[in-house]
């Protein structure tokens, strides 16, 4: 898989099936996440997926609305949803030269 746009889709499919080894496999050993709006950090795959299958707990769902990709870069917009309340999500990706994803920059408006 070397298509922006189709990283990002298995992704969102792995996180949302709590894939976690699949999940792990899309990103770079070095990853950094971003969440500009919490001043969240993560570095590193290990990091990452953990900050994800443990730090959100319950009973949610991921759907995706729309994903751009071209190149080395994507974005996407999702819709993530907990019994009772909904968000959109906004995401930007960098993937490296071995098509993992590198950098994620996360928006929740």
């Amino acid at each position: 898989m070397d298509d922006a746009h189709e990283i990002v889709a298995a992704y969102w499919a792995a996180a949302e099936a709590r894939d976690w080894a699949r999940f792990g496999g899309l990103v770079a050993e070095d990853v950094v996440y971003e969440a500009p709006q919490t001043r969240e950090r993560v570095r590193g795959r290990e990091a990452y997926v953990r900050f994800n299958a443990e730090g959100f707990p319950g009973d949610w769902h991921l759907a995706v609305e729309r994903i751009v990709g071209e190149g080395r870069h994507a974005a996407s917009w999702i819709r993530f949803s907990e019994p009772g309340d909904q968000y959109p999500g906004l995401c930007f990706f960098d993937l490296d030269e071995h098509g993992r994803i590198a950098r994620i920059t996360d928006f929740w408006p």
